[in-house]
């Protein structure tokens, strides 16, 4: 493995309800980076992080386990903390550790006991955080319903970075670069214009998203008012430094088992995350 400076390394803490699709995004993060061949599975007990014994019996995370991924000349450590309440203390150890708390939601099911329970304890521990809307692919899961949920719950504070090509789709239109990027089975990822279906909604997306970030620097503010946009990299500083004061939490997608969403979301906590 190479060595990374500490400029080049992410330590984040993927927290939420049990069951939200943690573990397999954790899974899903190694494949994608080639740190492991194959993609397990909780049904078969063969993910990397839920290793243990009692884990494999109860066919859910115990311990909060240390894997990485090296990602675009970064190395990632994923600390996968529990979901489940009577674990909660693994879940206090990985926000004290991490840089960043990726919360994980379950797209259908919305904010659940365990994403509040791990939120409190990230405020507690004044830890910088985001959310991944999770499981897209479900029938019962809407974007829209789901992101009100949060935004409901959180605040405008929660800003959407992607939304979803349509129902059950393996693309995403990503609003802080202003692509569209489809993701193959393969896990690769093809940017792409955006679609004229979606343009509308991902520009209005996207000037929340420009306003946000401005909002909470006021250097960004001056030059947001002097030019009326934010360049891609003044976008991604506003954010590094928002995510750091708790001012703003980016909203992402994935359908982890499939890797839609993966490596757009590792090549952010790269470049973008504290």
């Amino acid at each position: 493995m190479n060595v990374y400076d500490a400029d080049h390394i992410r330590n984040i803490a993927l927290v939420g309800h049990q069951g939200s699709g943690k573990t397999t995004l954790a899974e899903a993060m190694l494949f994608s980076a080639g740190a492991i061949s194959r993609m397990g599975t909780i049904e078969d007990a063969t993910t990397t992080s839920d290793y243990h014994e009692s884990e494999h019996e109860r066919g859910m995370s115990v311990f909060a386990s240390l894997l990485h991924a090296e990602w675009e000349g970064h190395k990632i450590n994923i600390l996968d903390a529990p979901g489940y309440l009577d674990f909660s203390a693994e879940t206090i150890t990985a926000l004290k550790a991490a840089d960043t708390a990726l919360f994980v939601i379950d797209a259908a099911e919305g904010v659940q006991v365990g994403t509040e329970l791990a939120w409190r304890y990230a405020r507690e521990t004044e830890t910088p955080a985001m959310f991944v809307l999770n499981k897209l692919d479900s029938p019962m899961s809407d974007f829209e319903s789901a992101l009100a949920k949060v935004q409901e719950r959180y605040g405008a504070a929660a800003v959407p970075v992607q939304l979803p090509a349509g129902s059950g789709t393996r693309t995403i239109i990503d609003v802080l670069l202003m692509k569209q990027i489809r993701f193959e089975s393969s896990g690769k990822a093809i940017v792409e214009p955006i679609g004229e279906a979606f343009s509308e909604r991902a520009g209005a997306l996207h000037n929340e998203l420009v306003e946000s970030i401005a909002e909470n620097d006021e250097g960004l503010m001056e030059l947001y008012f002097e030019k009326g946009e934010l360049t891609e990299d003044e976008m991604r500083k506003g954010l590094h430094t928002a995510m750091i004061r708790r001012q703003l939490f980016p909203v992402f997608l994935t359908v982890a088992w499939e890797t839609v969403g993966v490596s757009r979301l590792m090549s952010f906590i790269d470049n973008v995350c504290p």
